[in-house]
């Protein structure tokens, strides 16, 4: 069992960027410190939903304060970057990490960042398993050339390769001496998808890909999913180690307390507001219709399925998840306090007395 945590940054009411992100980076410390597995990192416009636009600049800060961890995108949104700029900085940082790094990667939503960054609705919309295949062919190739309907161009050499081994010992790479860290190899930087739809889940598999999936999504949705992967996996002839050894991750929400109505109690009260104004913020390209979520309605049904409660409810529903689904890699949000220091301790718990729990 892997256990992560997924940062968001948001701001909730009342509060500036600034705070988010200090207590963003706070607790990717308390992470590591406390044992933790890995760190998933969010990124978005505009919005106060969440207020790291660049989870890969984050996640070289990230990188660069600790020693073992493993850090990761939750998602680099692709139709807003060039597939080769982002397999770029990919490449780079799991380099200079000592293999600590992992892309997540996913489509996003139809929100004004389209716009902005001149991706457009086509981007959003078709253009996904393009960009996809071209940041794959980045981190795998010596040569590429864009021949796709976005992106054309001639045929230039990938500097860095990620697949290449970094000079001098292991013990000079940053991180590598740590437990769960490697020396850069033959396999490149790690690359996870956003799967959210069957068409996603049939692109990731082919291409052998782990999900990520959700944290609104339930055990029973999570296990069709992987199911659905692992047919479609075959399908394209993945050996089938390939196929049952995919380390797909689960999203979700944490909270320990003492009691399981105290834990939801502290989400009830603090994560509805940070919903309503992070949510309500968002602004669709096109004018399409949103349907929103009941903010406390949505809260109630997170802490239902997710790790909120005492350390042994927390070990025991993250347990069910892994027996139902298969998953056994966890990128769970504990800010949803919403306060820095409760953020830290909520992490700290999870450590100190979930993790014993599930050895």
């Amino acid at each position: 069992m892997r256990i992560g945590t997924f940062v968001l940054a948001a701001q909730f009411p009342g509060q500036g960027p600034g705070e988010a992100l200090h207590r963003a980076v706070r607790s990717t410390e308390a992470a590591e410190e406390s044992g933790l597995d890995s760190v998933w990192l969010a990124e978005h416009h505009f919005v106060p939903y969440g207020v790291c636009p660049s989870a890969t600049t984050l996640a070289a800060l990230l990188l660069g304060r600790t020693r073992r961890i493993r850090v990761g995108t939750a998602v680099s949104v692709l139709p807003n970057h060039h597939p080769v700029a982002l397999a770029e900085q990919a490449a780079l940082l799991h380099l200079t990490s000592g293999g600590r790094f992992s892309l997540g990667v996913g489509r996003g939503g139809p929100w004004v960042d389209l716009e902005v960054f001149g991706g457009g609705l086509d981007a959003y919309e078709n253009g996904f398993p393009e960009a996809l295949g071209l940041v794959l062919d980045w981190l795998r190739k010596a040569r590429v050339a864009g021949r796709g309907e976005r992106f054309g161009f001639r045929e230039v050499a990938v500097v860095p390769r990620a697949d290449e081994l970094l000079e001098g010992p292991a013990d000079a790479v940053p991180g590598a001496s740590g437990p769960g860290a490697s020396v850069p190899g033959a396999s490149g930087p790690e690359v996870v998808v956003a799967c959210t739809s069957p068409k996603s889940v049939r692109l990731a598999a082919r291409q052998a890909l782990p999900m990520l999936l959700g944290m609104h999504c339930g055990d029973e949705e999570k296990a069709e999913m992987v199911a659905l992967w692992r047919t479609a996996a075959r399908e394209a002839d993945h050996p089938p180690e390939v196929v049952e050894g995919a380390a797909h991750v689960s999203a979700g929400v944490a909270q320990i307390a003492d009691g399981a109505r105290d834990a939801t109690e502290m989400l009830v009260k603090a994560m509805p507001g940070w919903l309503r104004q992070g949510l309500d913020a968002h602004v669709t390209v096109d004018g399409r219709h949103r349907v929103m979520r009941d903010p406390v309605a949505y809260t109630e049904l997170l802490c239902g399925l997710h790790p909120v409660g005492p350390p042994q409810l927390a070990a025991d529903r993250l347990a069910a998840t892994a027996e139902r689904t298969g998953i056994t890699r966890f990128a769970l949000l504990v800010e949803g306090t919403g306060d820095l220091a409760a953020t830290e301790e909520n992490v700290r718990r999870l450590g100190a007395d979930v993790l014993p729990l599930l050895t």
